[in-house]
């Protein structure tokens, strides 16, 4: 298997049956509840900004090294010392790698296991799907060490509404996984052994899609979000439009309808 590796990102490619490879990146500070600091954060970038330029990539997993967490948040040992001058330039940062995450053209599973706080849950947020252990705690602790929650913190109130996302950022609450799936904050809960068998389950159905059709469609729910609906209509149609550019649609219908014949 392919890899890349930095001290605190590793990128593994995998082949897959169906053709393409999937990445799987991996936040590696285990002993540090694998939370980001201006290191991590700068590879996870640079991670995702190469990924993106891999033409067979067909989807990316990202998850935490360990058992003990998914992200653990943005390091408070480097934050404690910011100041008004360097607060934006290590925030904007953060922003940066969410932004590289959503900006990928493929999409990117979040892999939960144990903590996912703070930043982490943000860059939960900038994934495309999220399932989560049975273990997975989950939390936007920033008030409770005198920062608000910023940057990516502004997809909580699309994905479990304006009242849930004001009880995670205003309390500093954690809620455990069973009511991060009833709040639509994960798409799936599993037991702790069946997690990777959920990831795989989404990656090969990915992967059994057309690529093409599969960046068009990831391209189009980004638009969505920010998009009125008569204009979101408007740019389906132009995706529409752009599958037929290639034979992909007409290979693929095809194959649909001769595996319909008697």
């Amino acid at each position: 298997m392919p890899s890349s590796h930095t001290s605190q990102i590793r990128t593994d490619l995998l082949s897959l049956d169906e053709g393409g490879r999937c990445a799987r990146v991996t936040i590696n500070r285990p002993d540090k509840l694998n939370v980001l600091n201006t290191v991590s954060i700068e590879a996870m970038i640079d991670a995702f900004t190469h990924l993106g330029r891999d033409d067979e990539l067909q989807a990316v997993v990202l998850t935490g090294a360990g058992e003990r967490a998914f992200i653990g948040g943005a390091d408070i040992t480097e934050m404690r010392s910011l100041t008004r001058r360097s607060a934006p330039v290590f925030i904007e940062r953060l922003h940066g790698a969410c932004a590289a995450i959503r900006q990928c053209p493929v999409p990117v599973i979040a892999r939960i296991q144990g903590y996912c706080l703070g930043g982490g849950l943000e860059v939960a947020a900038s994934c495309d799907l999220r399932v989560a252990a049975d273990d997975a705690i989950f939390a936007m602790p920033e008030v409770r060490v005198g920062i608000p929650s910023v940057i990516e913190a502004a997809l909580l109130p699309r994905l479990i509404g304006t009242g849930r996302a004001r009880e995670l950022v205003l309390t500093g609450d954690t809620i455990d996984a069973v009511r991060a799936e009833q709040w639509g904050l994960v798409e799936r809960t599993v037991p702790v052994s069946q997690l990777d068998e959920a990831v795989d389950r989404w990656v090969h159905s990915i992967a059994a899609s057309g690529p093409r059709a599969i960046r068009l469609q990831k391209s189009l729910a980004r638009q969505w979000e920010d998009l009125a609906l008569d204009h979101a209509v408007k740019a389906g149609v132009r995706s529409f439009t752009s599958a037929f550019e290639t034979d992909e649609p007409a290979r693929m219908m095809q194959a649909f309808i001769d595996r319909k014949k008697p």
